[in-house]
């Protein structure tokens, strides 16, 4: 049985990862975005959470976004002595960003227990049912950047929206036990405003 939990909001930016200096959204909410709202409302080492499918509960609007970046980094040791600082005037980077406007998805995940756990799955799912009721989170969970905050809770009954389109090849989810970290894909189609996520993505080679 899924967890389902319906989250919106003013803005959204999921970055296509190839499109990293001018960042284009893909249309729909990704299920690594998906993943880390599950994770900032609820997360414990005892389970993963998998993806089943994401509902499409808006109209797809999208909109231009100009801003100001720095291409200056500054290590965390030249941070924490205060050696060095960053230098945005010297190092700004305008940049265009192809965003979602006014977006809303339902979210359905199942819990899959890790070896160590010591609660059957039932427990979990509970628990994330209580915390979504009441509104609570480890960290404001955003959609796709963190200037894109998303509003969360129950889901209602609404209907999808009735949009069909083939999305491509999207990202599916990222290993980041590795270095470097694998990310994996999968051919994604919207059907009547749902997005079916498989279980296993295809690797960068494969894809």
């Amino acid at each position: 049985m899924p967890v389902v939990i319906q989250v919106r909001g003013p803005g959204a930016c999921f970055t296509q990862p190839g499109l990293s200096a001018e960042r284009v959204s893909y249309p729909v909410m990704t299920p690594t975005a998906a993943m880390g709202v599950l994770k900032a409302v609820y997360w414990k080492p005892e389970f993963e959470y998998r993806i089943e499918r994401i509902e499409v509960l808006r109209p797809i609007r999208q909109f231009t976004l100009r801003r100001n970046e720095t291409t200056d980094v500054v290590s965390l040791a030249e941070a924490v002595t205060g050696q060095r600082r960053v230098d945005t005037a010297a190092h700004r980077a305008q940049r265009n960003a192809l965003c979602l406007r006014d977006v809303e998805y339902r979210i359905l995940a199942h819990i899959d227990l890790n070896s160590h756990a010591d609660k059957p799955e039932a427990a979990y799912r509970d628990q994330f049912r209580r915390r979504v009721a009441k509104g609570q989170c480890f960290s404001q969970p955003y959609l796709g950047t963190r200037e894109f905050a998303a509003y969360f809770g129950e889901a209602d009954d609404r209907p999808p929206i009735g949009v069909s389109a083939d999305l491509g090849m999207v990202l599916h989810s990222i290993d980041y036990s590795t270095t470097p970290r694998r990310s994996r894909w999968f051919r994604a189609r919207l059907d009547r405003g749902i997005l079916q996520v498989p279980r296993h993505g295809i690797s960068d080679g494969e894809a």
